[in-house]
């Protein structure tokens, strides 16, 4: 297996390359386990937000980097938008997705509980990693549906065309790859 060296705030990582299309591969972040690195980054995100009521991801690896962001600002909890609906759901609020890393169609749910948690509060959005933007799209329409007044959109990384834009916070770009056919990758900035 071949690794890309990536490097944030001084922690060292080997990720491995994932081909995610014919001509398309990813360096794999993958944070949900990653204590040190979400406790490294974490502070240094806090410091790029503004003032928010409510902080909300998707459901499953933003979710390690919200829990911490939701400890360091002393919040009570969270609102995790799910991938699928639970019984347990009363009036939920749904919109779907296609993301580049899942390729296929996904549906985020939303309790009618925590849709009134965000209702008319200042929301910031959290993921781990923001490439196409069609994951945070489906979350802010989702939030906005509940009420929600978007005032920040967070990752760790910007991929692709999201390193441009000017309405996300970001520690550090992320590069995509084109497979080669001798099995090395160059790292492209778009997929246009």
């Amino acid at each position: 297996m071949k690794y890309f060296d990536f490097e944030i705030m001084g922690l060292k990582r080997k990720l491995p390359y994932v081909q995610v299309g014919e001509n398309l591969a990813l360096a794999s972040f993958v944070v949900l386990s990653d204590t040190e690195l979400i406790r490294t980054v974490a502070p240094e995100l806090l410091k790029r937000l503004p003032e928010v009521d409510v902080l909300m991801t998707a459901e499953a690896k933003g979710i390690c980097l919200t829990y911490e962001l939701s400890r360091l600002m002393g919040m009570k909890d969270f609102v995790v938008a799910r991938k699928s609906r639970k019984p347990y759901m009363q009036n939920p609020v749904s919109h779907s997705v296609r993301s580049v890393t899942t390729q296929k169609e996904q549906h985020l749910w939303l309790d009618g509980c925590e849709a009134e948690k965000l209702k008319g509060k200042r929301v910031a959005l959290i993921d781990d990693v923001i490439a196409t933007g069609e994951s945070l799209e489906a979350l802010e329409t989702l939030a906005k549906s509940a009420g929600a007044n978007i005032v920040a959109r967070a990752a760790i990384l910007a991929e692709l065309e999201s390193v441009h834009r000017t309405d996300i916070i970001y520690l550090k770009e992320h590069y995509v790859f084109r497979p080669n056919p001798d099995g090395t990758y160059t790292p492209i900035e778009s997929l246009n």
